[in-house]
């Protein structure tokens, strides 16, 4: 390696990567087209890492997948208002095929750059995700993790249908949960209860108030792996690349059942105390909890309070997961010897939490690969599994997908998985993009703007570096577009801060090395050995990347690319102007070596975040893919050119830009 100067500590110092890599981003359900949500978190993000393995560890080591969430209520429940509204006059199925060519659309306009954007309900992985959701049913029960419960489930008695998910609004039970919505037997913040719990149920098809009959589903026994998720949790609070909300939000979930009743109802309680299983008391200002050593016996107790009409609260804990319903658009549940799973189909979280599994499969085939490849991905442990979701989903991609991965190993897995068997999911976890301040989701008050809608207003290098730079890893943070901001302060636009660095600064710096070369180098780069400061410099930035982004801090990713690219631009306008006022050719050439090593290192950083304006950069320079290669990251230009005394670049004709900014931010933009 030429020109490196990092001593052996600070290599060795360099964050550990995988051989390979599966990367998967959150799934959008099939009722709908992107909003700036799914842009914004995960798809940017996922996408960014993405790009990064692929240049760090070799493309063809990363595997980058999502798709459509088809099944289930949330399309049924669309798809109905549609056709009652006269906006649709198709079949579900050509319903969630319009809106998944949508979402491919908006996704290619974004730059996101998955090996495969598929369906879970049509296209070539309909067939391999059937395949794979029977294999996780059947193995799940042959190693006897799978309970069937016979449950109360909501029904509609003027429509006579049962309701599931979405067909039920009401507000969640779980104590303390400030969700918008809650549903059948989950919240809009993720936390699931029995329906029999859903406070003020109402149906969606009548809007009526709907009436309890029983059900019996096949649920996955979630809570009998408490003790191990804990494991592997403890294992996740070690790392300190992981975000530790993340841990402490699995935490709650691993939490003693409890109950929490009214100060007002002691008298009521200690009436019935006797008749509870076993538990503990603790006094509070306003109320008090009732914690139970498992699941049933809390029940118990709330039947027990229930019946003597007292209200309560319930806390978060691990409950059997379920995994079948009675909605005729799903995945059909396979058939088990002994057992009548006729007219079942999986219910649409646990299949989706498998998905990436099936695309994945169906990615490896369309490249000839055998049928067995994919576990080179999922359960070698030289591979890592990275997934990108909303802070919303982590009971169901953490507690519950750790969970059946383990119980797919074997009648007594553990949480450090066995070679050959399912590794354990890496989650990063973003907060909510707020719109204008507020939640902003489509089934709330506030609605979200289109990711299309924003292409209006910003390019999508603009967007990606805004998303980028949020910090959705530390809190929730407001996404505030001006042209979309009915109240918007003066100044400049907050979503153009990270933007402006790459139209103004980063394409000032690139275009002025490439217009100095064809005025006084006639076009060829000038040979010269880069100074040593500017390699310590350059060479010091990579390292401080890698480990932001190899933490998943986006955030500090743009801060840095922000303080580097800033500094570039202070370099040359500071020396650029004394070789210039002294008209010292010597000096100038010196500058220009220096500023063009340093617009190599800013590109290849930036590539993941703006890969459109960087690839013009390579193109322009004259060099081949493995520019980008972080095997000869610490490397300059020259390291580049067969011909150092003969480099040509390409023409860099005048107002060409490496970085445009958007039309519309030529003109005075009007709210819409």
């Amino acid at each position: 390696m030429k020109n490196c100067v990092l001593d052996n500590d600070i290599l060795n110092s360099r964050p550990k990567l995988p051989k390979r890599a599966v990367i998967t981003s959150g799934m959008p359900y099939g009722s709908k087209e992107l909003h700036f949500g799914h842009i914004g978190l995960p798809f940017i993000q996922s996408d960014a890492f993405a790009r990064f393995l692929r240049d760090r560890i070799g493309a063809e080591n990363v595997v980058y997948v999502s798709g459509t969430d088809c099944y289930g209520s949330p399309a049924i429940v669309e798809h109905r208002r549609k056709i009652e509204d006269g906006a649709f006059s198709g079949t579900l199925e050509e319903f969630c095929i319009m809106n998944h060519e949508k979402q491919r659309e908006c996704l290619d306009k974004y730059m996101i750059s998955l090996n495969l954007y598929a369906a879970s309900a049509f296209g070539d992985a309909k067939e391999i995700h059937e395949s794979v959701s029977a294999e996780f049913f059947s193995t799940l029960y042959k190693n006897g993790h799978l309970r069937k419960i016979t449950t109360s489930q909501f029904y509609d008695t003027e429509k006579q249908a049962f309701l599931n998910g979405r067909q039920v609004v009401g507000r969640c039970p779980i104590q303390g949960c400030k969700g918008e919505k809650a549903y059948a037997d989950e919240c809009d913040m993720g936390h699931q209860y029995t329906p029999s719990e859903l406070i003020a149920p109402k149906s969606v098809l009548s809007g009526n108030v709907p009436e309890m009959r029983d059900v019996t589903n096949w649920y996955f026994d979630l809570p009998k792996f408490r003790g191990l998720i804990g494991e592997w949790n403890d294992r996740l609070r070690e790392n300190p690349d992981v975000r530790k909300f993340i841990v402490s939000t699995i935490d709650e979930f691993l939490k003693a059942p409890v109950i929490y009743v009214k100060n007002e109802d002691l008298e009521v309680y200690e009436g019935l105390k006797s008749s509870m299983p076993h538990h503990s008391f603790e006094e509070g200002k306003t109320s008090f909890t009732l914690a139970f050593d498992k699941l049933e016996e809390r029940d118990k107790a709330c039947k027990l309070l229930t019946g003597a009409s007292v209200r309560y609260r319930t806390g978060k804990t691990l409950v059997p997961f379920r995994l079948t319903g009675n909605v005729e658009w799903g995945v059909p549940v396979p058939e088990l010897a002994g057992e009548d799973t006729s007219g079942l189909t999986f219910w649409v979280w646990p299949e989706s939490l498998w998905a990436p599994i099936s695309f994945t499969q169906t990615y490896l085939k369309s490249l000839g690969k055998d049928d067995s490849e994919w576990k080179n991905w999922w359960c070698d442990p030289d591979s890592t599994v990275y997934q990108f979701i909303g802070a919303d989903c982590i009971s169901f991609y953490g507690p519950a997908e750790a969970g059946m991965w383990m119980g797919m190993q074997s009648e007594n897995p553990v949480s450090g998985p066995p070679s050959g068997k399912l590794n354990l999911p890496y989650l990063v976890a973003g907060n909510h993009v707020l719109f204008l301040d507020k939640k902003a989701s489509s089934s709330g008050s506030v609605k979200p703007p289109m990711a299309m809608e924003l292409l209006d207003y910003y390019t999508p290098e603009q967007l990606r570096a805004h998303f980028l730079g949020l910090g959705l890893g530390i809190k929730s943070v407001s996404f505030r577009p001006k042209p979309l901001d009915p109240n918007p302060k003066p100044g400049e636009d907050p979503a153009l801060k990270e933007g402006n660095l790459l139209t103004n600064v980063f394409n000032r710096v690139a275009r002025s090395c490439f217009y100095t070369a064809q005025t006084y180098f006639g076009g060829l780069l000038p040979n010269g050995d880069v100074d040593r400061d500017i390699l310590t410099e350059a060479q010091k930035t990579v390292i401080e990347y890698e480990k932001y982004i190899c933490a998943h801090e986006f955030h500090s990713v743009m801060s840095l690319m922000d303080v580097y690219i800033r500094g570039i631009n202070k370099y040359w306008a500071a020396n650029m102007k004394q070789a210039d006022a002294q008209n010292d050719g010597d000096l100038r050439k010196q500058v220009l070596v220096n500023a063009f090593h340093m617009l190599r290192t800013a590109a290849v950083l930036v590539h993941p975040i703006a890969p459109l304006g960087t690839e013009m950069i390579r193109e322009y320079l004259g060099f081949e893919e493995d520019f980008w290669d972080w095997a000869r990251i610490f490397e300059t230009v020259y390291d580049f050119m067969p011909d150092r005394e003969n480099h040509r670049l390409k023409t860099l004709e005048p107002r060409v830009d490496f970085f445009s900014k958007h039309p519309a931010q030529f003109v005075p933009s009007v709210p819409k």
